[in-house]
């Protein structure tokens, strides 16, 4: 924390350093603790009528009043990383926004409007980097009006917790109204680990979702839709492990993948694994066929998204070497009645 030449913790934050990351220390408001002091990291959304907002990493607000700070500066934008591939969010953001292509977009400004009839948030959402041309009051009115006019809700795609991140404008839309439906993270790590991680000799690689692959793909009933945004990105792959023998040919697969690359990023998604044969090593074998055909294109980095209650894949995933760059958000339009 600041601390003065005459040893005195000092509050150097003003209201003018909002959109700012800070950390504050402040009298800790608990009952039932022995801790004196609370400290809080993120992004100074606010400081209005005696109150502060700071938006930590994770997407959280945490609202403190003025009179219980103890001390507080401002902090670099983003800590140095510890380990895996350095990349800013924006770069990450374009990366994985095309390996998930809607079949239908439309520029307002630097914010794309994306549909894909319902399939997925990620593709039937705004993704807003940078300004959308218009006070943002009449720029969400040009959203509910595209989304609705397609029967589908509205929803803006934010980020968190990294260099460049959205924290200011979730703490907009949170202001009028709009609610945080899903949280994920976007984990990062080197491609090569992941490839040296498996014997991927058993699995079969294809351009294209067949069958086999739909069979264990959790989302059933995948229509023409979905199978346009599954097979988009600039270098799409899908990768199977064969069921095990004497259960047919028409059985779904023991494992599956997906994975897009993209100049040097690798993003893996869909790895899923039959519930029965899980903690075998399959989704490593599965990720280690999809970073070996990766590395030969050209790619040395790879990222992935995982969602905070999924304590396996996170788990598998922190093994492999990744970890969590920024989290992402969706932001769903409070006016919108449809379920």
């Amino acid at each position: 924390m600041e601390i003065s030449a005459a040893g005195r913790l000092e509050v150097r934050i003003t209201a003018a350093d909002v959109g700012k990351r800070v950390s504050v220390r402040r009298l800790s408001d608990a009952e039932d603790t022995t801790e004196k002091f609370t400290d809080t990291v993120g992004v100074l959304t606010s400081w209005d009528s005696g109150v502060l907002t700071i938006t930590r990493k994770g997407g959280e607000s945490v609202r403190i009043p003025e009179t219980s700070l103890v001390a507080g500066k401002v902090v670099p934008a983003a800590p140095a990383r510890r380990r895996g591939p350095s990349a800013t969010y924006q770069e990450l953001a374009h990366v994985s926004a095309r390996a998930w292509r809607p079949v239908e977009s439309e520029r307002l400004g630097e914010w794309e409007l994306r549909a894909a009839a319902g399939y997925t948030r990620r593709a039937n959402s705004v993704l807003p980097l940078g300004d959308p041309g218009l006070p943002l009051d009449e720029a969400l009115t040009v959203v509910r009006r595209w989304y609705g006019d397609r029967g589908l809700p509205a929803y803006v795609q934010t980020a968190t917790g990294g260099e460049g991140t959205q924290e200011l404008l979730c703490a907009e839309l949170e202001r009028r109204g709009w609610t945080r439906e899903v949280t994920a993270e976007l984990w990062v790590g080197a491609l090569a680990p992941v490839a040296d991680r498996a014997d991927a000799s058993g699995v079969q690689l294809s351009r294209a979702a067949d069958e086999a692959w739909l069979a264990r793909y959790q989302r059933k009933g995948v229509s023409e839709v979905a199978l346009k945004v599954l097979g988009s990105g600039p270098s799409v792959w899908f990768a199977t492990v064969p069921g095990e023998s004497g259960e047919g040919a028409d059985s779904a697969p023991a494992a599956i993948g997906r994975c897009v690359v993209d100049g040097r990023w690798a993003g893996f998604g869909a790895v899923e694994v039959d519930p029965a044969l899980r903690r075998r090593g399959l989704a490593s074998v599965v990720m280690a066929a999809l970073a070996s055909r990766a590395l030969e294109e050209g790619a040395s980095a790879a990222w992935l998204q995982v969602e905070a209650e999924n304590v396996g894949a996170r788990a598998l995933y922190s093994g492999m070497g990744f970890s969590a760059h920024h989290a992402y958000h969706h932001y769903r339009d409070h006016r919108d009645g449809s379920s």
